[in-house]
């Protein structure tokens, strides 16, 4: 496709997001109306957004692997898939339903539940609601955990290069790959740990975010497990992980989410971390953190998606 207009896959970080999962409902009826609900979705992002133009509302659709033969019917990206689960003694990287995916953004929570609420009046019985996670930036751009998230993510042209599909997938080029997992953390064992302890965990000082040596850091760590080497050159991927929780119930958790020009890479940084590299040289954060979803949605760029729409 000639100059594909991609997704907001790489916009910059925000305060705000909303993850919202769903399903489609059986039947033709369903089917017609996400379809003119996918024609209508810039629209309905810019006049939202236009409200407050330093809001940076934006907002990225993917599509999971079922969802898209029963929408579109047409020919298939290269390596859309179900979520693969990942099973290794008692960690375990678990699929969850979902048929698409909305990721909205902004710098203020009112946009991005004006947004959501927009979408899913235009939906209407089209579709069940899955998972919503409403995140929120915490001190100093870091997890409930403590750590700053995201440090290594690419910038500018790395970024575009590491998650926009190239030549690769023709038909296809402009799109991207996510995968997005909730994460449920043990709180009051993770705060029982010393400070140097989670350090060794993390990978990272605590308080300076600067990288342990290699000297000290294990190779258990979990940005040593997530850093993935190929010919000499980091993979890399976007990362948009956003903290959230829910204090009455007692669940803190951080919403993961990684963009990807092939899904390999996010598969292989999972398989590193529960399974271990070495098997058994697994990423002791899962210690004290559970996977309760699991998802891999396709991203198509808005050119696509505006054809696929009027096919």
């Amino acid at each position: 496709m000639d100059n594909p207009q991609p997704q907001p896959v790489v916009a910059p970080l925000t305060r705000a997001a909303i993850f919202l999962v769903v399903t489609v409902n059986p039947g033709d009826d369903s089917r017609t109306t996400v379809r003119a609900f996918c024609d209508d979705f810039p629209g309905l992002v810019r006049a939202v957004a236009f409200r407050d133009l330093e809001g940076y509302l934006s907002c990225v659709m993917g599509f999971g692997s079922s969802a898209w033969d029963r929408l579109f019917g047409s020919k298939r990206p290269a390596e859309l898939h179900p979520f693969r689960e990942i099973h290794a003694e008692s960690r375990h990287a678990v699929a969850t339903p979902g048929d698409i995916l909305f990721h909205i953004r902004g710098a203020r929570m009112d946009l991005c539940f004006e947004l959501a609420t927009q979408f899913m009046a235009r939906l209407g019985k089209s579709v069940s609601p899955v998972d919503e996670v409403h995140g929120f930036q915490y001190f100093d751009d870091r997890d409930v955990i403590g750590f700053v998230d995201g440090t290594e993510n690419p910038t500018g042209q790395e970024a575009t290069d590491a998650t926009l599909i190239g030549g690769e997938d023709p038909g296809f080029t402009g799109g991207s790959y996510v995968i997005v997992q909730k994460y449920l953390h043990d709180m009051p064992a993770w705060n029982g740990l010393s400070t140097e302890a989670q350090e060794r965990i993390i990978g990272r000082s605590k308080l300076s975010d600067i990288e342990l040596d290699d000297a000290v850091k294990p190779t258990s760590a979990h940005n040593a497990l997530t850093t993935i080497v190929e010919n000499g050159s980091e993979i890399k991927i976007v990362r948009d992980n956003m903290p959230f929780g829910n204090v009455a119930r007692g669940e803190f958790g951080t919403y993961f989410i990684g963009y990807a020009r092939s899904p390999r890479r996010t598969e292989q940084m999972l398989e590193n971390m529960f399974v271990g590299r070495p098997p058994g040289n697994y990423d002791r954060l899962l210690d004290f953190s559970r996977a309760v979803t699991g998802n891999l949605f396709f991203v198509p760029s808005l050119n696509l998606l505006a054809s696929l729409v009027a096919s």
